[in-house]
């Protein structure tokens, strides 16, 4: 299938999912996942209506936005080092996975130095699973107050991936929680807070996390692969 059709399909996937929870389909906003992805195929998905586009790679990204430049809006959605923060700073509308104090102080560092803010999402690891990032969820909300003191540093939301396993109760119940953490925090005056976005699901889960109250998804395969 030609990417336009699999934006067509995703989006209406989008649309059903968001139906059933009674909510604007239209509050929904796509990140495409374009890690080992053409530019090409990039130009493509540009053309069919995405303006947001999710890379995991610092270089990849890089050489990427040489090409592309400002046409979309550029995320960075995979683990930060904190050596890697010069590169993207100014390059990204959103970091998705800031997760520990020594990344905030370089974010903050980087940020500073080009007077601009940097726009975050705190990255929680509700599944505990090893193999993820991301902090606990009984340590997010000292994390947060924490964020309030870094005045270069902007926290839009949260991002949380959903745990690997094929239960779907299993996913709902992640994704539900991290939506009842994200509307506590929408509910407190914390200074440089604003849980504008909860970024979760990706190509597997999308729907449920969409049903369970994601106004952001980060999806790959469903857009640039035949699935």
């Amino acid at each position: 299938m030609p990417i336009a059709d699999n934006i067509r399909f995703l989006r209406d996937r989008i649309c059903k999912a968001a139906l059933i929870a009674n909510r604007d389909p239209g509050e929904i906003s796509v990140v495409a996942v374009s890690k080992n992805v053409s530019t090409q195929m990039i130009s493509e998905a540009i053309e069919a209506g995405i303006t947001k586009f999710g890379e995991s790679r610092v270089q990849e990204m890089l050489s990427k936005y040489k090409v592309l430049e400002k046409k979309i809006d550029w995320h960075f959605i995979g683990p930060l080092q904190t050596n890697k923060v010069k590169y993207i700073i100014n390059n990204v509308e959103l970091i998705h996975s800031l997760d520990r104090i020594s990344l905030a102080d370089e974010i903050n560092k980087r940020a500073k130095l080009n007077n601009k803010p940097a726009n975050v999402l705190v990255q929680v690891n509700v599944s505990k699973e090893a193999s993820k990032s991301g902090i606990y969820e009984e340590d997010l909300l000292p994390f947060i107050e924490t964020l309030a003191d870094y005045p270069y540093i902007r926290v839009k939301g949260l991002m949380g991936i959903g745990p690997n396993t094929t239960d779907e109760e299993a996913i709902r119940t992640c994704f539900r929680r991290l939506r009842v953490y994200f509307e506590n925090l929408r509910s407190k005056a914390i200074s440089h807070i604003d849980m504008e976005y909860l970024s979760m699901g990706m190509s597997n889960d999308y729907m449920i996390a969409i049903e369970e109250g994601a106004n952001m998804v980060r999806v790959g395969r469903a857009i640039f692969q035949n699935i």
